[in-house]
């Protein structure tokens, strides 16, 4: 999650912009009734003309403060509605005093102000977001005839769109083989730069994002030596070549991240600590080692009794639980000193949480 201090506000505010699944969360953890939340929506204005019935009205964009009345996550865990009172705007046709619904989607930006100085456990959670923040990688997985380029934000995977070479003669001309490749290898940078958020950016988050080159053939290295002469250039800090991966395309991303490369490479990644946290927990299941706890009811005991060593849960355990029971059961885990990560369905890592129970963890010791 990207977190700033707001400058000359009169108490201690965040602008925030959550980048998965888990920063989401960690934004509903955070804010609280009576809080003030500062963010772009939409809202239908109607125009008002004398003698006659207003019209149909347009929506449009618009800048409110509200005075929270309500948070919830909605049950797919993609989204936060915030609702509550507007107490300012940058529209005059909006009334101050009404009420109004916020939606906060991944990549939303969002102002949180508390009205006082916030409590130490607060700036504990969004430190342990900030944390985090080298989860963000790029990923290409490419060959000659097409490349996939995908953005990963922690546990929440993006798959932007497949970008075709034209060798075969779907997009360029083939008399022309070596400006096919030059405009191949143009749209994917293009690609790249326009996913990309480093350092720079409108909102500045103090970690570069990595890239990743992976597929079969060269077409990876000459893609790596076209992003490194090509202006602006990109760092070798930043790009990596990976071998091992030998399928390109939206296969290529999803082979990827299962592959024992990924765990090298991405070792500072949340999805890879909820990948070992599985892969723990069958081991443990075939070796007949219960320091394992699956499901609600299980996890609940084994929080009870400061057993649990690290936590991954899905959206499906809304199905089984309520969120407010979620957030304090999360809250006693998280102060007992364990890891806490959300993880959707965007990545095979969270269909496999779902299908234990939608919510697992590692436990100190076994818990009859």
């Amino acid at each position: 999650m990207i977190v700033k201090d707001v400058k000359g506000s009169s108490e201690k505010a965040y602008y925030v912009i959550p980048e998965d699944a888990d920063d989401l969360f960690t934004v509903r953890r955070i804010i609280e009734k009576d809080d003030q939340v500062i963010s772009v929506t939409s809202r239908v204005i109607k125009q008002i003309k004398e003698y006659s019935r207003p019209e149909k009205g347009d929506r449009v964009k618009i800048r409110v403060a509200l005075n929270v009345e309500k948070v919830s996550l909605d049950s797919l865990v993609d989204r936060l509605r915030i609702s509550g009172i507007i107490t300012n705007t940058d529209n005059d046709l909006v009334p101050r005093g009404a009420h109004h619904s916020l939606t906060i989607q991944i990549g939303d930006s969002i102002t949180i102000d508390k009205g006082r100085e916030w409590q130490a456990s607060e700036i504990a959670i969004l430190k342990r977001s900030l944390s985090n923040a080298a989860s963000s990688f790029i990923l290409v997985a490419i060959d000659n005839r097409e490349a996939a380029v995908a953005k990963l934000s922690g546990t929440h995977l993006n798959i932007i769109q497949n970008i075709y070479s034209g060798y075969s003669g779907k997009r360029y001309p083939q008399h022309s083989r070596h400006n096919s490749q030059d405009t191949f290898l143009g749209d994917i940078a293009r690609m790249i730069r326009s996913i990309d958020r480093t350092v720079g950016d409108t909102v500045d988050t103090g970690v570069e994002t990595r890239i990743l080159v992976f597929g079969p053939g060269e077409t990876k290295r000459t893609l790596y030596n076209f992003l490194m002469t090509d202006k602006p250039s990109i760092s070798n800090e930043r790009l990596l070549i990976v071998n091992g991966v030998d399928v390109a395309g939206e296969d290529g991303i999803l082979v990827f991240l299962r592959s024992d490369s990924a765990k090298d490479v991405m070792s500072t990644s949340k999805i890879v600590a909820v990948s070992k946290i599985i892969d723990e927990i069958m081991r443990q299941v075939q070796k007949g080692i219960p320091k394992y706890a699956m499901g609600m009811k299980e996890v609940s005991k084994a929080a009870s009794v400061g057993a649990i060593e690290s936590l991954a849960f899905s959206d499906s355990v809304y199905s089984n639980a309520e969120e407010d029971t979620i957030i304090q059961l999360l809250n006693k885990v998280e102060r007992q000193g364990a890891n806490t990560y959300a993880v959707d369905s965007s990545t095979d890592m969270g269909l496999r949480v779902t299908s234990l129970g939608g919510i697992v963890a590692l436990l100190r010791y076994h818990v009859s």
